[in-house]
C-alpha cells in the first residue's frame, strides 16, 4: 500500500504535489488544511483522511474530528495535527496514542521521520507556503508485509532523486 502524507497545505495545493502523489491508495493530511475544496482536489487521487489544525475555521473543526484512528494495510494509524499537545513530538504523541503503529502529525512544519521501538513518528513538514526558513516536504510511504512501514521524505523545493 502506497501512502501521500502532508500537512500544514494553509490553502495552497502546488501543482507537482498532484505529480509526486500520483498512485498513491490513501492520502493522510495532518492538519491546517486550508479550505474543504481542497480535500475535494485531494480526493481526485485516492482516498484522503484528515483532520483540521490549529489555523482551521469552523467548516473543517466541524467536519472532520480532531484525531482520526484508521487501519491501512495492518498498521493502526493515528492521524492528529498535534497542537492539542503544546508541540507535537514522539515523547508527549507516544503517551497520548499507545494503540497506534503509526502517528502522523503537523504543526511544526518541521520534518520528522522517527522510529521508536517499532513504532513510527512521521511529520511531513509544510508542504503549503514555505514558513520561516524550513522546507516545503512531504511523506510518500510504502507498507507491506515483506518491509513493513517505509517512509521518505521528499522536499517539493529541490530537483526528486
Amino acid at each position: 500500500m502506497e501512502l501521500g502524507i502532508i500537512s500544514d497545505t494553509h490553502g495552497l495545493i502546488r501543482p507537482q504535489l498532484f505529480q509526486l502523489l500520483e498512485g498513491v491508495d490513501h492520502i493522510l493530511h495532518g492538519g491546517d488544511l486550508g479550505s474543504v475544496d481542497l480535500v475535494v482536489e485531494l480526493e481526485a487521487l485516492a482516498p484522503v483522511t484528515v483532520v483540521p489544525g490549529n489555523t482551521d475555521g469552523f467548516d473543517l473543526r466541524d467536519r472532520f474530528p480532531e484525531v482520526q484512528r484508521l487501519e491501512l494495510a495492518g498498521m493502526s494509524v493515528v492521524v492528529t495535527h498535534g497542537h492539542q499537545l503544546g508541540s507535537p513530538s514522539p515523547d508527549n504523541l507516544g503517551p497520548a496514542f499507545p494503540e497506534a503503529d503509526l502517528i502522523v502529525f503537523g504543526h511544526t512544519h518541521i520534518p520528522l521521520l522517527e522510529e521508536r521501538e517499532g513504532r513510527w513518528f512521521v511529520n511531513p513538514g509544510s508542504c503549503g507556503p514555505r514558513r520561516f526558513a524550513r522546507p516545503v516536504s512531504l511523506v510518500r510511504a510504502t507498507i507491506s508485509d515483506s518491509s513493513g512501514f517505509s517512509p521518505r521524505l521528499i522536499h517539493l523545493d529541490q530537483p526528486p532523486s
